[in-house]
């Protein structure tokens, strides 16, 4: 399913493709869709690319291929079988592809709901478990999951309802994004920077401002290592 938003834009950008054969730029999607900035036609773009209706490509200007459309824009309906395109086999496994017990996937628990936009409390009691590829897990210290409430660090990749791998840790470097525990008692995700004798838990997102505090009411109890989401 599509919001009305994202539905309007990859509807503009296939009518321009199909007028002038390229699709059309930044500013004319913003201005299109009657946005305040650009910020808002790229979180459009990356839930298109995520749910697979356009293709970004690498160095060329307003790359942007439209890979698939909605019935409502007179795609296929939904629930048809696919063909297999460029020859192979339907049952051959890629090159690169691994079985499932490849992956040594382990269980972390949830430990409740994270804030990307106000702190909220973190933990919850008796915790449900997720299946996580052992590829996220860096081997070091514990790791455990929390699932994210809110919209502050979309800019960073992250959405609303996604699960977040931390791995336990009370230090950070400039730039990490971080469980931050604000004050004894909220946590938040947020990206870690000092500044002289204050911490700044900055959001990825312009419509959230940065949070200011001093040293000791920041302590880092996790660092992000991984992201898992579902549709």
């Amino acid at each position: 399913m599509l919001t009305k938003k994202q539905l309007d834009l990859l509807d503009f950008i296939n009518r321009r493709v199909a007028r002038d054969g390229v699709p059309p730029s930044f500013d004319e999607m913003k201005e299109a869709l009657d946005l305040r900035s650009k910020s808002g036609i790229h979180r459009l773009i990356t839930a298109l690319e995520e749910r697979g209706f356009i293709r970004r490509l690498a160095h060329r200007a307003r790359a942007i291929e439209i890979v698939k459309l909605p019935e409502s824009l007179g795609g296929e309906p939904s629930g048809f079988s696919p063909r297999v395109v460029d020859g192979g086999r339907p049952d051959a496994r890629p090159a690169n592809a691994q079985p499932v017990e490849a992956l040594n996937a382990s269980e972390l628990p949830v430990l409740g709901r994270i804030a990307a936009g106000r702190p909220i409390e973190a933990i919850d009691d008796n915790p449900p478990g997720i299946a996580v590829p052992g590829q996220m897990l860096s081997g070091r210290g514990k790791h455990y999951a929390l699932e994210v409430k809110g919209d502050s660090m979309i800019d960073a990749g992250i959405n609303d309802g996604d699960v977040v791998v931390i791995r336990e840790t009370s230090d950070a470097d400039d730039g990490d994004i971080v469980v931050a525990q604000v004050e004894g008692y909220e946590a938040t995700l947020k990206r870690f920077r000092r500044k002289g004798e204050t911490i700044v838990l900055e959001a990825a997102n312009p419509a959230y401002e940065a949070r200011v505090l001093p040293h000791g009411a920041v302590k880092v109890q996790g660092r992000l290592v991984g992201l898992i989401r579902t549709y």
